[in-house]
């Protein structure tokens, strides 16, 4: 069955991941099976791309221009300009990606086609409403959002097992809910694993919020203790300037040498940087947005042919077998995650097949797997 598919975005394609690591290649996967997709995306954090339409791999995706009218009333407007953009050319259904915001405020107006609601982050009360500073406001909005519109979709897809369990809870009949966790899409050769690289390289590609500063410090003390000639190559800015807090404790344990902080930095740019590292650092601390979240950057890390030391939370273990492709280690322990970082370093052969290993994500996670996942919450649907 061949369907015209509109998606309502959270935000725009930059500078967050959900449209750019989860919708697009989504949305591509599903035209490469015969389906038409387009996307449409509020210009929320990048109203530089206000106004906009570009095509990638035939998946339109339109910015929405500015809304005009102040205050409230920009909210409404907003909205409403969503719900008309997605509904334009006539979909057979609309697949809103997270119930929050401008595209959970558009999928509630009145509409004649079905409702797919996709949620992969949790995002009231331990998950962004505290991590974020909305308006409180916002927050009972946003949490009120992401309980009922489940309710209201004809199907769910979630990125979680943990998001699953919250949505059956809910009420929504477990038939309606659909697993589809994050992939990657396709690749071409897989990249080149350079051993005995100097100098060794750890890399920690993060917002900051996955983990305790200091439990990530303690473990960099020992390393550095230990393996003086290793280097950390950060990636990444926190919500709340945690890697100042980073770069301040480091200069007072006397580690700062050891850290090349790059922050954040253009897409493009990541894969020269993956490539500069062996092994990567993905410490995770037991808590319910952890749970509930499905890390496309750990896919990421893996197809780019890194070890990885992943904290056992949530989704883990759905990527990780532990001593295989990567390393499992209890959550909200710097020694545990020390300890996995200089095994690797002090074998480079466990190193390297892991890293092999890690690679096969192309393959086992890859959207176009997936995809079928995402059309059989649309039969449903419809």
């Amino acid at each position: 069955m061949t369907l015209r598919i509109a998606m309502i975005a959270p935000f725009g394609i930059r500078p967050k991941g959900t449209l750019s690591q989860r919708m697009l290649p989504l949305a591509q996967a599903l035209v490469r099976r015969g389906h038409q997709v387009s996307i449409v995306a509020p210009p929320v954090q990048n109203p530089e791309d206000a106004g906009t339409l570009a095509v990638y791999d035939g998946v339109p995706v339109l910015h929405l221009p500015l809304p005009r009218l102040p205050g409230p009333a920009a909210i409404a407007e907003q909205s409403l300009a969503l719900r008309n953009a997605a509904l334009w050319d006539a979909p057979d259904l609309l697949h809103l990606f997270k119930p929050k915001g401008f595209g959970g405020l558009a999928a509630l107006l009145p509409r004649r086609v079905p409702l797919v609601v996709d949620s992969d982050d949790w995002e009231g009360w331990g998950g962004w409403n505290e991590l974020l500073p909305y308006p409180y406001p916002a927050k009972m909005l946003f949490a009120w959002q992401e309980h009922h519109l489940p309710r209201r979709a004809q199907a769910v897809t979630v990125a979680s097992r943990t998001l699953e369990s919250l949505v059956w809870s809910y009420g929504v009949q477990p038939e309606r809910v659909v697993y589809l966790p994050n992939g990657i899409a396709p690749a071409g050769d897989p990249p080149t694993l350079l051993a005995n690289v100097a100098p060794p390289t750890l890399l920690l590609y993060t917002r900051f919020w996955e983990f305790a500063v200091p439990d990530l410090l303690a473990a960099l003390v020992v390393i550095h203790q230990r393996r003086p000639d290793v280097r950390l190559l950060v990636i990444g800015k926190g919500e709340r300037a945690e890697e100042q807090a980073l770069l301040s404790r480091a200069q007072r344990a006397g580690i700062a040498t050891m850290i090349d902080y790059q922050g954040w930095v253009q897409p493009a740019q990541i894969p020269a940087l993956l490539a500069q590292a062996q092994i990567a650092l993905v410490p995770l601390d037991d808590t319910l947005i952890n749970r509930a979240r499905c890390s496309a950057k750990l896919i990421e890390l893996m197809a780019a042919g890194l070890a990885v030391i992943v904290g056992d939370v949530g989704q883990s273990r759905e990527y990780i077998r532990d001593g295989e492709n990567g390393l499992l280690i209890a959550p909200h322990n710097p020694g545990a995650l020390a300890v996995a970082a200089l095994r690797l370093l002090d074998d480079p052969a466990l190193t390297q097949r892991l890293r092999r290993a890690a690679r096969h994500t192309n393959h086992d996670w890859n959207w176009d797997r997936l995809a079928p996942l995402a059309e059989r919450a649309y039969q449903i649907a419809v």
